[in-house]
């Protein structure tokens, strides 16, 4: 039944693509999930189509549609999370960053997005029961299904099929279309090294992680470096409840420090909202029980995450101000990343009995010889914060780590400007002083 199903719903990617028209929201589902041939396909189509909205999102390489010329002419892209590639759409003038909460999103494609009239996005093969896996983007997908008025899967036979959770699939006879992909490979998400820096700030977020901790780590090179250095620590017992399922996850599976056995909840499990990596991720995860697949407002609910015992959460910043305000995703009005789950982490984290956030960044950053500071008076005008004042716990950079909860605006001032660059020391204070946040008692 379900193979005479697939035959008769199996079309080429010209054929499925004839159903979007001009004025339609398009949906692309998100990262390694994006469509290939289809997205291909339509971008043939753009000298017939116009005001075309697409979402997606993270993307790890450039979509057919904003490669054509004139993109912006016949389609949109609205990306819920920013990578290099979704800023330079932005540039491109044709992209928009959609801002949320990450935890939210199923809930707003149910409740709030207005239409989704074509649903297209790459699949596992259809298995014996009729369902195509989402792979790991299970994210916000089932939402977007709900809500379409189109669904066209993309199969590609390189897809790993991710397991145990729940709305991590669809059957064949609640899509309109099956077409055949190329079976490219996923896009690999490599990391670039651990820095000096990296390896500073990793040191001292390791120091107060217990044995028998449930981690989530952000994207970025110091959370990684944060999995590096736990691989060559004596921790055990780790479990894992992370919105970006990533490679530092299966090193330290494979070297026996993550069991999942101290979870209050998900036991044994690895659970996830999407994924990206090197193939050994995408081999590790594929077909196997110990990962579990799950949507992101399952995730990222912050009263599910206060409660997992020992919840350590640890994410990326671009700059942090005086008053402990964290941003995370632009610089000024430029968008770099998103909101995505930090606030829901950094929340959850501090709810959780025994838990911390740990918000890290280096202290400096641009050109050798021309360092501007990190910690800065104010955010950088049109910067959004992402986290904030009341709400941050733990900020750490190579020079050290400071705990912001209880702390007043001048104890803030004064523990964020001890772990500055101590070039930029002797101006934080000044500004610290113009703003009224500092006492003549203060100390750095």
């Amino acid at each position: 039944m379900q193979h005479e199903l697939y035959q008769r719903k199996l079309v080429t990617a010209e054929e499925a693509v004839k159903s979007v028209k001009s004025g339609d929201w398009v949906d692309y589902g998100i990262c390694v999930g994006h469509p290939v041939v289809t997205d291909t396909a339509l971008a043939a189509r753009a000298g017939e189509l116009s005001d075309v909205k697409v979402r997606g999102g993270i993307s790890m390489w450039m979509p057919a549609i904003c490669s054509i010329p004139d993109p912006g002419n016949h389609f949109t892209w609205n990306s819920w999370h920013c990578t290099g590639v979704d800023r330079k759409i932005i540039e491109m003038g044709c992209g928009y960053y959609s801002p949320m909460r990450y935890s939210e999103l199923p809930g707003m494609y149910r409740d709030n997005v207005e239409t989704v009239d074509v649903a297209m996005f790459q699949v596992a093969p259809m298995d014996e029961k009729g369902y195509f896996n989402f792979g790991p983007q299970s994210s916000h997908l089932m939402a977007v299904c709900e809500k379409a008025r189109i669904i066209i899967v993309e199969v590609n036979r390189n897809m790993p099929r991710c397991l145990g959770g729940f709305e991590e699939g669809i059957h064949v006879s609640q899509v309109d279309f099956v077409v055949e992909g190329d079976n490219p490979p996923l896009a690999q998400l490599k990391g670039n090294g651990l820095t000096d820096v990296d390896r500073k700030v990793a040191e001292l977020i390791v120091a107060e992680i217990p044995n028998g901790a449930c981690l989530q780590l952000g994207i970025g090179g110091m959370p990684n470096a944060v999995g590096t250095l736990i691989g060559e620590s004596d921790l055990k017992d780790l479990g894992v409840h992370t919105e970006m399922y990533v490679d530092a996850f299966v090193d330290l599976s494979r070297q026996g420090k993550i069991n999942g056995s101290r979870k209050n909840i998900d036991r044994f499990r690895q659970v996830f909202a999407f994924g990206a990596g090197t193939q050994k991720l995408y081999d590790f995860i594929h077909d196997n029980p110990q990962v579990m697949s799950c949507p992101v407002d399952y995730i990222n609910d912050v009263r599910r995450v206060s409660m997992i015992d020992n919840f350590i959460s640890i994410n990326n910043a671009v700059e942090v101000d005086l008053f402990g305000q964290i941003s995370s995703e632009s610089s000024g009005t430029k968008q770099i990343s998103g909101t995505g789950g930090q606030l829901d982490f950094v929340m959850g984290a501090y709810l959780s009995n025994g838990g911390k956030s740990f918000i890290c960044l280096s202290s400096t950053y641009g050109k050798a010889g021309e360092p501007k500071s990190r910690i800065v008076p104010t955010l950088t005008p049109g910067s959004i914060v992402t986290a904030s004042r009341s709400c941050v716990q733990w900020v750490v950079t190579e020079f050290g780590k400071v705990n912001l909860k209880g702390l007043s605006t001048w104890q803030r001032a004064e523990a964020l400007i001890s772990i500055a660059d101590p070039d930029f020391r002797d101006d934080l204070v000044r500004a610290a002083e113009k703003m009224k946040i500092w006492r003549n008692s203060n100390r750095i």
